[in-house]
């Protein structure tokens, strides 16, 4: 079966042609420079704190300020976990799936762990 025509690389500025998100130099950089996801703070506990949360908040806040109902599927941190925020309740926000990449994509640096590559 033929494969699907290649992509350019999801890195700024990159040049290569690829047939997955990023290159296979920038993959394995991000790959690498990124901790796993316990590490970072979503562990058993999160996911306990995380089900709790959306049991008791189970509609999408930023929907409902647009006076829509949405079931919320994630949870959105306020203040990020490598910023200092915490799981408490104060700092999180029940979202749908739409809303929590709408926020997370305007308030996120262009990539976290892009800082070392922007000369490659």
């Amino acid at each position: 079966m033929p494969r699907k025509p290649m992509k350019p690389c999801k890195h700024p500025g990159c040049p290569h042609l690829t047939h997955d998100k990023y290159c296979e130099t920038h993959s394995k950089v991000l790959y690498e420079r990124r901790p796993n996801a316990s590490k970072r703070g979503y562990d058993n506990n999160w996911r306990a704190i995380r089900k709790s949360f959306l049991k008791r908040n189970p509609l999408c806040e930023s929907c409902l300020d647009k006076q829509q109902i949405t079931q919320a599927t994630e949870v959105h941190h306020i203040k990020p976990l490598r910023e200092g925020g915490s799981h408490a309740d104060s700092n999180l926000m029940a979202l749908c799936h739409s809303c929590h990449s709408k926020i997370t994509i305007k308030y996120r640096p262009t990539y976290a762990y892009n800082t070392t590559l922007q000369g490659e």
